[in-house]
């Protein structure tokens, strides 16, 4: 029996199966992965009746088994979302404890102001007193000479030419002493995660022996488990390790407990579409197991090597779709998130979109929306008769895509009964009579299921762009791979949406990830980090690292019963250009040179490439190898041709006939079933194609050749419809379209902000990404804005309608405009804009615009966040318009001498970061082409009145959603809502907001508020626009579209010179931290939720610039951050810790990347203890972080609620307030004395010395019990 092959996937509602018997057919099926009534594992009964078919004898359900296998498993997935894994300890470096907790700072939901981040897997967390540091800094002007002779016993190079700085090492006894205590508090596993243990693992590595040593069962380290920089992510990565593979071990113990004899393979598929022995399958290597296993199956049984085209794998299942893209290579990627954490393990590059047959059908405002809640498998859809909500897989059967007599009676609270096609049609009545009641259209239900499918299939398609168009491919020149459950019903649509001619369908699709189990290789893969500038110098190092690396893998492979002549190596580097923090993985070329594969790989991907040096981040060889035969599966082409020769002689009839409603009619389609049809058949769309797993609904315009193991389906060549089916009339409004253009405007800004993160090189717009980008109309109304930093929402509009109204007429098709000056609808001056029009025949027919923080601009401060301006001159860069390219040249010594011209002034400085600036503004260029691309394919298929048509129509789409929304509010605050709150120099924030309740119209009037200040903390009147459509958005707790009709209904008073109105000299750059101040008065006035922090607390150092006494430049680099704080509380919410809220979601900077670029040592970054206000829902804890100088440097706060506290609501006490100190020498024998800098202040401070923020925490909420 040892040449009975089982694959098996075992997901999260089924466990499908494909087993290979000698001499007979192959045998597949599927089972319920949990039974308990039946059997106690699913695979283990999978395997049970394999050996029954192949012995021909009854074998009862616990009797030992023998047979070998593979297998795919949800096991560690399940016990991540549903926080079933093992209890842990986790040991944190000194100052770390919460690394996990804070997390990178960012919100999930931005507009979600009951903010849940994930919650941290350990249960218990102990410091240990230990630190390393890396010597030099990549910003350090003058670098070390890493090949210096070291004479400091605290210096060590390591393995990869790195040097680092021991400067604690940990004390043994009082390790053991903590462990000892953490095991008598019952722990038995335990992670270990130190800074910058990539690069030097020993003291991690001692813990782990003591550990050992003293009983700790389970001992999982960041050096073991992910040696990649990024302190957080390697934690994170550590703590689910340590979660997990307890619960992974004891699921395998547990499963070879079923065998008599252990089969001769039990192997176990990884994340990364390798396969491993049972005994070495770790935690996180299974995260990914199933779906990569659809990756493998689509490889190797749908793409021809001959051929050459690319496919695009389309997986959709239940609740979720998973797309994935192979061209030959798999691709890999280093890092995911699952579950809401960032986990650092190699894996498949699986694309994830909440939609799926299960998602629920919703009408919201006059638009259909699709999910992204799930019905899940219990209750499911309404169809299953357990009182699930309508789904997509509703609308399918209610459309009569699939086939009702194809699906067993199996449904129903005893599973007894068929699906219920009564209740759909009930269901489709009142929700299609809800959607006409809101859009006052007389659509049919039939017509508003397919409109909720043709959502479906938007949203489904946003994924496959991102992997194809977003990375420099374009997916018609791709095959789609569906499979899946419901990827059949869903194929044709997609196929059309993408400009896809071909579809290809495995016999096999709802299993195709077993099958692709059942073709996978043993794989290993051992990378180490490296810190060199490619060169040849550095290649002769690292082809001797690689040999020793290959040696590893090889040895690894072998010893999992790889057969030696079946191994495969791929060796690669991970480069990036230096000062970047793009990394990108380059196989060997096969001329070895590096330098120009990554070139090459660069400016296709991200279309441009830099001079600069390029840094090896990491080496790392992956090796493959084979345990037994492969089944070669490949589409054969050619039998297609002959099918579709021959088909003119052939007459198919149909098994059966049902009615389909294909665009606005019901038509006589014709049912096939699948396992009938001989080979080279051709069926012509509509047609259902059926078997026992799938339906495969062939749209018109399609058809169908089935071969030996595929059906693949071609689109049928006709002349293009106008405006895909739509009537290039533009005065009638289809609402079911509207909701389609939502989703398209929306979905070429978020490509425009992924080209501008891909494209960008710093920190503060790739890495914390301090950018948005967004879609106007030809007047320069918004229309779309992604969802990236509120503050831009709103106010990126005035930018636009000013540039519109200085260049009108005088554009040309290739022109590109830079703002940034307040007057001119900018925020604050590190916001640079960059707006280019769009032509469509000669005419501008839309603006797009990106707008990015850029954290040096010139002027008097360390950073572009200067605490101590008093006049706009002060601030860097100052430009009310300017072309910086012109018929498509990039003008860049005009925008060079713009950054020159602001360090002119006394006192001020050119930015240091000239080539960053400038290759950031390139990064807006590309990100705004991209948009142009995109509208302009948009108008090819629609045409561009229809365009203009629902552009319009979305933005009253908002407008009416938000009158809505008032005369909702009116109703139980009819009265004026006023409300005042104060900065920290006393000067006030007043709002009042009236209400019309007949019209849903609003009035915010600030009069009352203090006037313009001398200071920074002014605020542009865009900043107030903003704060009103973010608050707006966000109490409206409903998704509707983000456009210049969210404020149409609303009338905006605000008095000028105010501190909300200033005039155009005055300092402005601290506005958009002062933004959330107009936020909390906002929000005050409603009276719901408690304050938050108030503040972004921004926080920065660096040195050189120009000297203000002698003029000289010294050379320099600077660098700024942000620090959240607590959220504020509201009824049945206590508020998140170490958050940034409303205005920003800027993503923290990694400690340990920090720390590589620039001088200084993150002493701490946790949770501000106390902070939080007490309430019946308590207020949110602020964060405390220290940052210590290594050289002389200067260091800057810009920051506010350092007076006045984050007010409680309902009788709930305030939050703390914040708080800024430095920590000096005293000059006596190493002493520090700490001094208040209160919230705005410029420090220099000595190597040694370092300030402390203490972020404010939020309001509580409620008076306590």
């Amino acid at each position: 029996m040892a040449d009975i092959r089982v694959a098996i996937d075992r997901g999260g509602t089924f466990c499908d199966v494909i087993a290979y018997i000698p001499g007979q057919e192959t045998l597949t099926f599927k089972l319920l992965s949990e039974d308990p009534a039946t059997y106690r594992d699913a695979p283990t009964e999978a395997i049970r009746r394999v050996l029954v078919a192949a012995e021909g004898r009854d074998i009862p359900p616990g009797q030992r088994l023998d047979a070998s296998c593979r297998i795919g498993t949800t096991v560690a997935t399940n016990a991540l979302l549903e926080h079933k894994g093992e209890k842990f300890a986790l040991l944190a470096t000194k100052g770390f404890k919460d690394v996990c907790i804070v997390g990178d700072q960012s919100r999930p939901k931005l507009f979600d102001l009951k903010v849940r981040k994930p919650q941290a897997l350990h249960d218990k967390v102990a410091e240990i007193d230990e630190r390393v540091t890396i010597e030099d800094y990549d910003l350090n002007p003058q670098p070390l000479d890493k090949n210096r002779e070291l004479t400091d016993p605290d210096l060590v190079r390591t393995a990869s030419g790195e040097i680092i700085r021991i400067l604690q090492r940990p004390d043994p006894e009082v390790v053991r002493d903590k462990l000892e205590g953490l095991l008598k508090e019952g722990y038995s596993s335990l992670a270990i995660s130190f800074m910058h243990a990539y690069v030097y693992p020993e003291h991690e590595q001692l813990v782990a022996d003591i550990a050992t040593e003293v009983g700790f069962k389970y001992v999982t380290t960041s050096s073991g488990t992910s040696p990649n920089i990024k302190y957080l992510i390697r934690s994170n990565s550590t703590c689910s390790e340590a979660y997990l593979y307890p619960v992974i071990k004891r699921y395998v113990e547990d499963f070879e407990s079923g065998f008599d004899v252990l089969p001769q393979r039990v192997e176990f598929m990884c994340s990364d579409g390798g396969l491993k022995q049972a005994h070495k399958f770790r935690g996180n290597e299974a995260l990914l197991s199933g779906p990569a296993g659809g990756v493998v199956g689509i490889a190797k049984s749908c793409y021809d090597p001959e051929d050459g085209t690319a496919v695009i794998g389309f997986d959709m299942g239940g609740t979720s779709t998973d797309v994935s893209r192979y061209d030959g290579k798999y691709d890999y990627i280093a890092e995911a998130s699952i579950a809401g954490r960032t986990i650092n393990v190699p894996m498949l590059n699986i694309a994830t979109v909440a939609a799926g047959g299960g998602s629920i059908l919703f009408a919201r405002n006059g638009l259909l929306v699709v999910g992204p809640e799930s019905a899940g498998a219990h209750p499911g859809p309404a169809c299953y008769r357990k009182g699930g909500p309508l789904t997509v897989t509703d609308a399918n059967l209610f459309l009569n895509r699939l086939v009702l007599s194809s699906f067993p009676s199996i449904f129903g609270p005893n599973a007894d009964q068929p699906l219920d096609t009564a209740v759909i049609i009930e269901r489709f009545r009142d929700i299609t009579a809800e959607f006409n009641t809101q859009t006052g259209q007389n659509l049919s239900p039939e017509d508003v299921a397919l409109g909720f499918l043709n959502i479906a299939n938007e949203t489904m398609s946003r994924p496959i762009r991102n992997a194809t168009e977003a990375r420099g491919f374009a997916p018609e020149n791709h095959n789609l791979v569906c499979f899946g459950g419901a990827g059949g019903q869903h194929a044709c649509s997609i196929a059309d949406k993408l400009g896809i001619k071909r579809i290809l369908i495995h016999r096999w699709s709802s299993l195709l990830s077993a099958h692709g189990i059942a073709q996978a290789e043993l794989q290993y893969e051992v990378f180490e980090p490296y810190a060199e500038t490619l060169s040849e110098d550095a290649m002769q190092h690292v082809e001797s690292r690689l040999i020793v690396l290959k040696e590893r893998v090889e040895q690894e492979l072998t010893s999992q019963g790889a057969e030696k002549g079946s191994l495969s190596f791929e060796e690669s580097l991970v480069l990036r250009y230096f000062g970047t923090d793009t990394n990108i993985t380059i196989s060997k070329p096969e001329d070895g040179n590096y330098a120009k594969a990554f070139k090459d790989h660069h400016l296709r991907e991200f279309a441009f490439s830099m001079n600069r040096n390029i840094v090896i981040e990491s080496i790392k060889v992956r090796g493959t190898g084979g345990a037994g035969k492969q089944i070669e599966e490949r589409p054969d082409w050619k039998e297609i041709s002959a099918a579709l020769t021959e088909s003119g002689e052939q007459s198919l009839q149909p098994n059966q006939k049902q009615k389909v409603y294909v665009n606005g009619a019901w038509v006589e389609t014709g049912i096939y079933e699948l396992g009938s049809l001989p080979r080279g058949s051709v069926i012509a769309g509509p047609a259902l194609i059926i078997d026992q797993t799938q339906t495969i609904f062939v749209e018109p315009d399609f058809r169908g050749v089935i071969l030996k193991n595929h059906v693949v389906l071609d689109k049928v060549e006709k002349e293009p419809l106008l405006a895909n089916g739509l009537a290039s009339d533009a005065s009638t409004e289809n609402p079911i379209q509207l909701s389609v253009f939502a989703h398209r405007f929306m979905a070429i800004a978020e490509q425009m902000g992924n080209t501008l993160q891909r494209t960008s090189i710093s920190t503060s717009i790739k890495e914390r990404l301090d950018f948005s980008c967004a879609i106007f109309s030809p007047e320069g109304k918004l229309v779309a804005n992604a969802p990236h930093i509120p503050i831009h929402l709103g106010s990126m509009q005035f930018a636009i309608q000013a540039q519109h109204r200085r260049w009108l007429g005088k554009l040309r098709d290739g022109d590109v405009l830079l703002t940034n000056h307040p007057q001119w609808g900018g925020t604050h001056l590190p916001d640079l804009t960059v707006v280019t029009p769009v032509f469509v025949d000669d005419q501008i027919a839309f603006y797009v615009a990106s707008r990015g923080h850029h954290t040096d601009i010139g002027g008097k401060g360390i950073t572009s966040m200067m605490p101590e301006s008093k006049g706009l001159w002060e601030e860097g860069i100052n430009v009310d318009t300017m072309k910086i390219v012109s018929g498509g040249d990039f003008l860049e010594e005009e925008v060079c001498a713009a950054f020159r011209k602001a360090g002119e002034f006394p006192g001020c400085s050119v930015t240091r970061r000239m080539a960053d600036n400038i290759s950031d503004l390139k990064a807006q260029v590309s990100a705004n082409q991209r948009g142009i691309l995109l509208l302009h394919r948009l108008c090819e298929e629609y045409s561009l009145p229809v365009v203009h048509k629902y552009m319009n129509a979305i933005q009253k789409n908002a407008e009416m959603a938000v009158r809505e929304w008032f005369k909702r509010l009116v109703k139980t605050h009819p009265e004026p809502l006023h409300a005042t709150d104060y900065l920290d120099d006393g000067t006030a924030m007043s709002v009042t907001i009236t209400i019309d309740a007949e019209t849903g119209s609003a009035k915010y009037d600030f009069t009352g508020s203090g006037p313009q200040i001398w200071g920074n903390y002014n605020c542009p009147i865009s900043i107030c626009h903003s704060s009103i459509i973010y608050t707006i958005r966000s109490l409206v707790d409903s998704d509707i579209p983000l456009n210049e009709g969210c404020l149409a209904p609303v009338e905006i008073v605000v008095p000028e010179g105010s501190v909300l109105n200033p005039g155009p000299a005055v300092a402005i750059c601290g506005s958009t931290l002062a933004s959330q101040r107009v936020i909390d008065t906002i929000l005050r006035a409603f009276g719901r939720h408690a304050a938050s922090s108030g503040c972004a607390n921004s926080f920065g150092w660096g040195m050189g610039g120009k000297d203000p006494e002698t003029g000289k430049v010294i050379p320099g680099w600077n660098y700024g951050e942000t620090v959240g704080g607590g959220v504020g509380a509201c009824e049945g919410y206590d508020g998140e810790h170490g958050t940034h809220v409303h205005s920003t979601n800027t993503r923290a900077t990694d400690a340990e990347v920090v720390e590589k670029r620039t001088a200084v040592l993150v002493r701490k970054n946790e949770i501000r203890q106390g902070s939080g206000g007490k309430g019946r829902w308590t207020g949110g804890l602020g964060l405390t972080r220290e940052v210590e100088a290594r050289i002389p440097l200067k260091f800057s706060i810009l920051s506010d609620r350092r007076v006045y506290k984050p007010y409680g609501m309902a009788g709930g006490l305030p939050g703390e307030q914040g708080s800024n100190f430095a920590f000096r020498f005293t000059g006596e024998g190493g002493a520090v004395e700490r001094i208040s800098l209160g919230g705005k202040a410029v420090i220099n401070l000595q190597a040694g010395e370092w300030m402390q923020i203490n972020s404010p925490g939020g309001g509580g909420y409620g008076a306590m019990v």
